[in-house]
């Protein structure tokens, strides 16, 4: 791990944050208790990803860019098993986006400012766009982009978009590695 990865991650509650290999996590990042970051994952500047009260697991080669909060559910009367956020494999989580208690499938994107709440469940190939809010419990389809609030079903995404949804976790992949290389 190296030492900008140490100096904003956190034990809560005899929880620690795990790391796969080649995890990018920026210095003004915070990262806390149960999170898991696959390999080749990134945290970007200003991000949070707070795994107190359930635990996050960030797939591999998935980026969560600046400004972006991850949150959980507790366990309650309510939620006897509370509720994690897990995000797939090849995911981007644009700029200030907010998911709590979520799941993402593979290949992914939310944009930038959008919000995914408790229990939502976005299927691999999905799109949200930005400042969209996915309500509690909606299930957004493979292969669609959803928009507005509350969000809704916008159309299904083009072949160049669900092309572009690989692109863009592994444009994330490149830049991630140079920022590890201290590229100046």
């Amino acid at each position: 791990m190296d030492s900008e990865k140490n100096s904003n991650t956190f034990r809560f509650m005899r929880k620690s944050p795990s790391f796969g290999e080649r995890v990018y996590v920026a210095k003004d990042a915070h990262v806390s208790g149960s999170v898991v970051l696959g390999d080749d994952a990134s945290i970007w500047p200003m991000a949070v990803a707070r795994g107190d009260v359930n635990r996050i697991v960030i797939g591999t080669r998935s980026n969560v860019q600046d400004g972006c909060v991850l949150h959980v559910t507790h366990e309650s009367a309510w939620q006897p098993e509370g509720g994690p956020l897990i995000i797939g494999d090849d995911v981007t989580l644009g700029h200030a986006a907010v998911l709590h208690a979520c799941r993402v499938g593979d290949r992914c994107l939310v944009g930038m400012g959008a919000t995914v709440m408790d229990g939502a469940v976005l299927e691999a190939d999905a799109m949200v766009g930005g400042g969209a809010v996915v309500p509690p419990g909606k299930r957004v389809e493979s292969g669609t982009l959803w928009r507005g609030n509350p969000a809704s079903r916008a159309r299904d995404l083009t072949d160049q978009e669900i092309e572009y949804l690989l692109y863009s976790a592994r444009h994330y992949v490149k830049l991630k590695d140079l920022y590890l290389a201290g590229a100046r």
